[in-house]
């Protein structure tokens, strides 16, 4: 049975508000470098550039879901992704 493939994606919190109920940083995995922002009290993502964005958004979102309480600016993080980029 072969495993499926694999990315390591890190990640960077630049600012964080809970006052305002958001924060925001870079992603990179694969080549790709992205910037986002989780609207945690809305439950959105705001990914960019488009340019990849499809490889990387879901599973972003997922890991922000289960840490964005642990999660502090300045912070590096790293999570996998389910696919080859």
């Amino acid at each position: 049975m072969s495993q499926l493939p694999i990315t390591t994606a890190h990640l960077r919190i630049h600012r964080q508000s809970f006052s305002a109920q958001y924060l925001d940083g870079e992603v990179s995995a694969g080549g790709f470098d992205w910037q986002f922002t989780w609207f945690f009290g809305k439950g959105e993502l705001s990914v960019e550039p488009s340019l990849g964005r499809a490889l990387i958004q879901d599973a972003l979102l997922r890991f922000l879901l289960k840490a964005d309480y642990n999660l502090e600016p300045g912070g590096d993080y790293n999570f996998t992704v389910r696919a080859k980029f």
